[in-house]
């Protein structure tokens, strides 16, 4: 290795993930191997390595999490002090297996490995992993200078660390005093703040450094965003780098409230205050006390407990079901949506006071069609959590899996990524006499045309004329120029009102035929005005 332009790299300033990538890059061509990884030690139950950094692996690897109790060889790095070398004939399985990118994609396994674990503030830090297709690369010479190299890793991750803390300060930020899990994950971390969510793009590693500032506020944040791009994830992050860490985090899915016990859940009841309640309880605001409390889909909020929710923003109080007596609470509230909000309020259905005090600080988080860069390692992620649990050596996406993967639309976001790779895994496995082998997930696993949009009622009249209004269910009447808005309650009206008719008018019985909670339905219908 070329001292002087290693140290050119540490002098001079550029992006954090550009130094530790210009690191890998310069030790991949120093040692002549086909693959190079930094990886960070992850904290938590289990210990696992994440990279940071490759050279000469495939693209998705660094979503992926390599659990040390699942990953022998990577253990074995982490637990000794000089480097430590496998030969070919090694029995213990290489986390990097069919991941080499290399010889047009064909998937080959490792023959040749050595690592050596990596030091901050005298404590573990992580590893720097060198591999190679060929036996024999890795002789006595290289494990030497594989020592010798690990100062200036460990140099480069000080000086990111430093880089990170600065910016910390300068923007009124006392890094050092969060402390715990985030701290190591944050000042270690330049693609990624945050070991649940991925972020390798522009857009979402914005929202992670934005959140981290909006997290040591007290103010309530508004979680915007469609169904599945993760705004649970976000929640849980606000309320661990907040102050209120140590405090509970409870969470209320306000759409799967029962109607008839929403209050009670909530707020709590005092003994009689309904048939049924023979004791006093305390509701969810209050189990919350001194920590966050996390309303999910509140935009399904009745009207009523809308306005004793305003109460409990507005004033810190609550009160019990069948109580006349306020009591005091000391909650941070966070919500989430994938309605919009601003419209329901325009249409009545939720409280223009209580929209914009749970909307002091907005977070709307992109859906994945806006943020190519996090497919691949999201898909990474997946495709390492799905080998572990089906027992697999190794899984990877097959080039042409990969470009589908990236030209998809993913209108069901994250979660419908999660999905696809899910199912791709296990179609894949069903197919395997010996788990033992390299498994690729091809095309056809994927089954992403089973997604496209289904084809709307046949079309009537003159085919050389438009339509005079927007496609929709037969039964509903939609006027021309209506908006989105208008054809989605058409079409959903139309539906509820056959379900009903073919169940004789049984709400229950139309429930279970939609594939809905009863008492969404009965929230869905008010709205609709079919109550």
């Amino acid at each position: 290795m070329n001292p002087s332009i290693l140290l050119h790299d540490l002098t001079v300033w550029m992006p954090a993930a550009l130094r530790l990538q210009h690191l890998v890059d310069r030790l991949r061509d120093a040692f002549g191997c086909d693959a190079v990884a930094l990886l960070a030690l992850e904290p938590g139950e289990p210990a696992s390595l994440r990279p940071l950094a490759s050279a000469g692996l495939v693209r998705d690897a660094l979503g992926r999490r390599f659990r040390l109790h699942e990953h022998p060889r990577l253990a074995a790095i982490l637990a000794s002090a000089e480097v430590v070398a496998f030969e070919q004939d090694s029995r213990l399985s290489d986390p990097y297996d069919g991941l080499i990118d290399a010889r047009q994609g064909q998937p080959l396994p490792v023959h040749d490995c050595m690592g050596l674990r990596l030091q901050q503030d005298g404590r573990p830090w992580g590893a720097l992993t060198l591999d190679g297709l060929t036996p024999g690369r890795f002789d006595a010479a290289a494990r030497h200078r594989l020592t010798e190299a690990a100062a200036w890793a460990e140099a480069c991750v000080r000086v990111t660390r430093l880089e990170r803390e600065n910016e910390a300060l300068r923007q009124g930020r006392d890094g050092a005093a969060r402390g715990g899990a985030d701290e190591a994950s944050a000042l270690s971390t330049p693609a990624e703040a945050d070991w649940e969510i991925t972020a390798h793009s522009p857009a979402m590693r914005q929202l992670l450094e934005e959140s981290r500032v909006v997290a040591e506020s007290d103010l309530p944040v508004l979680l915007l965003g469609e169904t599945g791009v993760g705004k649970e994830l976000f929640a849980r992050r606000l309320h661990r780098l907040s102050a209120r860490r140590d405090r509970p985090l409870v969470q209320v899915n306000c759409a799967a409230l029962p109607e008839t016990l929403a209050e009670s859940e909530l707020f709590g009841h005092v003994r009689g205050a309904f048939s049924g309640a023979t004791g006093e309880r305390a509701g969810r605001v209050e189990a919350a006390q001194g920590g966050t409390l996390f309303l999910d889909e509140v935009g399904e909020l009745p009207l009523a407990l809308q306005a004793k929710l305003l109460r409990t923003l507005q004033n810190g109080e609550i009160q019990r079901l069948g109580s006349d007596r306020p009591r005091k609470v000391d909650v941070r509230i966070l919500a989430a949506t994938n309605r919009d909000l601003r419209a329901a309020v325009r249409e009545g259905h939720f409280r223009a006071d209580l929209y914009h005090r749970l909307s002091v600080y907005p977070l709307p988080i992109p859906p994945l069609r806006e943020r190519s860069d996090d497919v691949l390692p999201l898909a990474g992620r997946f495709l390492e959590l799905n080998r572990a649990r089906l027992g697999l050596r190794s899984l990877r996406l097959a080039p042409e899996a990969e470009r589908a993967l990236l030209a998809y639309p993913w209108p069901g976001n994250v979660r419908e990524l999660e999905h696809v790779i899910g199912r791709a895994a296990l179609r894949a496995a069903g197919r395997l006499r010996d788990r033992h082998h390299i498994v690729t997930l091809g095309l056809d696993l994927l089954g992403l045309e089973s997604a496209e949009p289904l084809p709307g009622p046949p079309v009537t009249g003159d085919p050389a004329q438009p339509p005079a209004g927007p496609a929709c269910l037969p039964g509903t009447a939609v006027r021309a120029g209506a908006t989105l808005r208008e054809v989605t309650d058409a079409a959903q009206r139309a539906c509820l009102q056959a379900a009903l008719q073919a169940c004789a008018g049984n709400w229950s019985a139309a429930a279970r035929r939609l594939g809905v909670d009863s008492s969404n339905l009965h929230k869905l219908a008010r709205r609709l005005n079919l109550k």
